[in-house]
């Protein structure tokens, strides 16, 4: 009998958990998830009630939330493998120091590869901190770029002035806000979308100039805003929210398969 696999995306905001395919894929009608920071090890082992599986795959940038993972599944007796430069990605890692590149990042670069995207890739994925990571011929993660999430550009507003309210995030209705709160949602919605098209622009233009990449890159976008920014970006050409999953059962595949 073939053993199932958890997949498991433990990040700044939310934890989702999903089970794998046979073939290294997502069951996608089996993505749950909790929110990391309140998280405890009793949430875990409810959210883990919830999938039969066998083995679990982690990519993990929450050292100490991994580290209640790890207990609870301990405690259930499945075993773990870790997301890291050392595990097997499908990819080579170019980078001075591979140990400091999230898990979340290489999960990414391995779901380009899995998927067969005609490279360079440039991955952006919008979370607590928005990362543009580059995927290069080889394939090789290259590095990337990290800018603040857009939930910091929101809250850091609301915090630091006396009468700026915090507010919801959606598409503006209007460039010219005749409210607060629609000024402030094209500050941040527009404003946000000019900083990703400039550092799509210049990451473009290194890969042509240094890397002398045959193509432009691919531009692929993952994560909570992902769709809201995207939808005004035609420099995205695709929004997968299981991007990173994808790239934990990528790698989760690579591993059970290989001695």
């Amino acid at each position: 009998m073939t053993a199932t696999t958890l997949l498991i995306n433990n990040n700044n905001s939310r934890t989702k958990f999903a089970l794998a395919t046979a073939d290294g894929g997502v069951v996608a009608d089996s993505v749950s998830a909790v929110e990391t920071r309140p998280a405890t090890a009793a949430s875990f082992a409810d959210a883990l009630a919830g999938h039969a599986f066998d083995r679990a795959v982690m990519a993990s940038v929450v050292p100490e939330k991994a580290a209640l993972l790890r207990e609870t599944l301990a405690a259930a007796g499945k075993p773990l493998v870790e997301v890291s430069h050392r595990a097997k990605l499908g990819l080579a890692v170019d980078f001075p120091k591979p140990e400091t590149v999230g898990a979340d990042r290489l999960a990414n670069a391995a779901a380009v590869v899995a998927l067969g995207m005609p490279l360079p890739v440039v991955v952006v994925d919008f979370g607590t901190a928005v990362t543009f990571d580059i995927i290069a011929e080889g394939p090789a993660y290259i590095g990337g770029v990290i800018a603040p999430g857009l939930d910091a550009m929101r809250d850091y507003l609301h915090q630091r002035t006396a009468l700026l309210p915090r507010i919801d995030l959606r598409e503006p209705p209007v460039a010219i806000g005749k409210s607060t709160v629609d000024a402030m949602l094209s500050g941040a919605v527009h404003g946000y979308r000019g900083m990703v098209r400039e550092i799509l622009s210049q990451v473009s233009r290194e890969l042509a100039d240094v890397h002398r990449a045959a193509a432009p890159p691919k531009i692929v976008a993952t994560g909570g805003y992902a769709d809201l920014i995207a939808d005004g970006l035609p420099e995205i050409e695709t929004v997968d929210p299981l991007l990173t999953l994808r790239g934990i059962a990528r790698i989760g595949a690579l591993t059970f398969s290989q001695p």
